[in-house]
């Protein structure tokens, strides 16, 4: 009996964090628990690991933390992209040596061998596609049609402005210093 409560738990306890994490901002959970536990989860966590850094290892060690989240997520770099395609040729790879064995089978046709080969390679190739595909700047001149294309909802997209050009943001906007202008991408 004492499983059926873990498992009521734990399946309450997940829920919460996921209801959290998606809905902890909208303004419906605020001043609510919820909204506490999405302000930790998505912001507050970061900042006592910033403070622990900084009380353990000084200054030094919060700049070292501070310089590998530069590196890994405010400028350009392949390292998501190669562990990206890691993943997917490791599974594959995976998938094939245990998998392929009880290809066909009585429930399986030969096709399946193919056809996993064929979406995987589809996959890559879109990855391939939109890695190297041009995803547009955003200038003082050209700010207020993407602004007009992608408003805001004020739930998940708010408006911010870009400290380092001091425009807007739109929602498919994110700054990143490259060449005196801003770089679209769609994480907002």
């Amino acid at each position: 009996m004492s499983l059926h409560w873990a498992l009521i738990c734990h399946g309450l306890i997940t829920l919460t964090i996921v209801v959290s994490f998606l809905c902890g901002q909208w303004p419906i959970f605020q001043g609510t628990p919820i909204s506490s536990i999405h302000r930790f989860l998505t912001f507050g966590a970061y900042q006592y690991f910033l403070r622990f850094i900084g009380a353990v290892f000084g200054d030094r060690g919060t700049n070292l933390i501070l310089s590998v989240e530069y590196y890994c997520c405010d400028r350009p770099n392949p390292i998501l992209q190669l562990i990206y395609l890691a993943i997917i040729g490791t599974t594959y790879y995976i998938i094939v040596k245990t998998s392929f064995s009880y290809i066909p089978g009585y429930y399986l046709s030969e096709v399946h061998r193919y056809a996993s080969f064929l979406a995987v390679a589809v996959g890559i190739l879109l990855f391939l596609v939109t890695s190297f595909s041009d995803p547009g700047t955003v200038k003082a001149d050209n700010v207020s049609r993407y602004l007009s294309a992608y408003p805001y909802d004020n739930i998940i997209y708010t408006e911010k402005e870009c400290p380092t050009y001091l425009l807007d943001r739109s929602t498919a906007a994110y700054a990143i210093d490259v060449l005196l202008a801003l770089i679209i991408t769609v994480d907002g």
